[in-house]
């Protein structure tokens, strides 16, 4: 654990005034309980900050009379009664559970712990003042307050999975909310994970998450912390609703990736398999509905013959206007767009096919292109981008098939009368994309391809867009049994160069 400095904890003064309080409930101690309630929370407050940065053991041994303090204000009515309080004293107690207790006084504590744990959840200490409650129920007071948390959990876990129509009622997201907060300092109590799985598989009427977002991250860094073991579908269910915790668990593996001393391929591995991001499938992080355009994306075009390829485009192009046009909203368009920028590299060869093959094939490949770039279609611009697209795309076949290779000619597709052509960004986008591919596959063009990237790298930002196109045209070329060292070579140039 990283070492944090620890602030200077007086102890004793608290203490002191926890003992002579007692266990009276006079009019006078009430007074002054009230009367101090502010500072005690304040103080609390202050331990919790202390006491998150240190191992149970080391807690104890800082501060050797802290299970008597928070004990005794756990059984203060006064003190519980206010809940701010109380749940500072739940926080402070969390600190002192032992995740993997060692021996038999780290299991004592931890028994003594959910004692107090129950009874502050239950808000009632008639168990704890009459011990002749035990002896009529025939069991001591640890089996009796285990048994009070497995009964309180059952019940929420009742309520959450109580189907509205049982007594037209159903929970408000406020109480579920709360719920929620409620399990956050009980995390990892092995008693709570039923509780935790059934809340991360809630689904509710709401259009909206109705989980607290502090609580999914807490339970996410439990869960990289292995402090918790929850089942695959719980953990699945939590990335999926919630996509910054998935985001944090792949810069977790990463990171610890990275910083694998040894670089062994077999640690790695294991490292892999030890997290959860091993055990899921990657088609559970799809809809179902996606199905065919996921297969159809994963398929490799490294290669495939041109008619193959093409025919293959074709299918994705169906697939993917079906969606835009048919089943069209926010939601789907933005999935299968996704979907489209991070599996696979078939938009790259849409534009390579569209400048090495028949160019009646043009249509669906530009509509592929302009569907990258501009997804939204908002206010119908990606009709612009097609026109423009296009324009540009019959101007390069010209170029292919010419036998006079000049720069200048190039230059005309950016520049006009020494200034620029005014475009649509996305169609902009579009173009260099088109371009740069023009200028890897066609060999006769190699010569003079370092002045026709200086044309349309003007900003940073086409210099930015046109180096990402090159790179992931080398990652697509640069691999066994390729026969494409000259296109290589260019692409390695033309990316020193930018």
């Amino acid at each position: 654990m990283t070492s944090v400095p620890i602030p200077e904890i007086n102890l004793e003064p608290w203490l002191n005034k926890v003992l002579e309080w007692g266990g009276t409930t006079s009019q006078e101690i009430q007074q002054d309980v009230l009367l101090r309630l502010p500072e005690l929370h304040e103080f609390l407050q202050q331990m919790y900050e202390t006491l998150k940065h240190m191992e149970p053991t080391t807690a104890i041994e800082k501060f050797p009379a802290l299970g008597q303090f928070l004990g005794r204000l756990c059984w203060n009515p006064f003190v519980i009664g206010h809940e701010a309080t109380r749940q500072m004293l739940i926080s402070c107690l969390c600190c002192l559970f032992s995740s993997e207790p060692q021996n038999a006084i780290d299991r004592k504590a931890n028994s003594w712990i959910k004692e107090l744990f129950c009874h502050l959840l239950s808000s009632s200490g008639k168990g704890r003042e009459d011990p002749h409650v035990f002896a009529s129920l025939e069991c001591t007071a640890v089996d009796y307050y285990e048994k009070l948390l497995k009964n309180i959990i059952s019940s929420l876990i009742k309520q959450l999975r109580r189907s509205p129509r049982d007594n037209n009622t159903e929970l408000s997201a406020e109480h579920v909310r709360s719920m929620c907060i409620t399990c956050i300092p009980f995390l990892t109590l092995a008693e709570v994970v039923p509780l935790l799985e059934t809340l991360l598989h809630y689904q509710g009427p709401q259009p909206y998450e109705v989980l607290d977002s502090q609580f999914l991250y807490a339970v996410n860094d439990a869960i990289q912390k292995k402090k918790i073991a929850l089942s695959e579908s719980a953990v699945l269910s939590l990335w999926l609703r919630h996509l910054p915790s998935l985001e944090n668990a792949v810069l977790d593996l990463l990171q610890r990736l990275i910083a694998l001393q040894s670089k062994s391929f077999r640690e790695m591995e294991q490292m892999i398999k030890d997290s959860y991001l091993a055990w899921l499938p990657l088609r559970a992080y799809f809809s179902p509905k996606n199905t065919p355009l996921v297969l159809a994306l994963l398929r490799k075009g490294e290669g495939l013959a041109p008619n193959t390829c093409i025919q293959h485009l074709h299918t994705i192009v169906k697939l993917l206007r079906s969606v835009d046009s048919e089943e069209r909203s926010h939601e789907n368009v933005f999935q299968c767009w996704f979907l489209l920028i991070r599996l696979g590299g078939w938009v790259d060869i849409a534009a390579e096919q569209l400048l090495t093959s028949d160019p009646e094939i043009s249509d669906d490949l530009l509509w592929l292109l302009a569907f990258y770039y501009n997804p939204c279609n908002e206010s119908q611009s990606r009709g612009r981008t097609m026109v423009e697209a296009k324009a540009v795309y019959e101007c390069l076949v010209s170029l292919r098939r010419s036998s006079t290779i000049c720069a200048m000619s190039f230059r005309k597709l950016f520049i006009q009368e020494n200034k620029p052509y005014t475009r649509h960004p996305t169609s902009l986008q579009l173009i260099r994309h088109l371009c740069a591919t023009f200028l890897v596959f066609c060999p006769e063009w190699h010569s003079v391809a370092k002045d026709c990237v200086s044309y349309m790298t003007q900003t940073q930002e086409a210099a930015s867009e046109v180096s990402d196109v090159l790179a992931r045209t080398l990652s697509r070329l640069d691999i066994p049994g390729m026969e494409c060292q000259k296109m290589i070579t260019i692409v390695y140039k033309l990316l020193k160069d930018l």
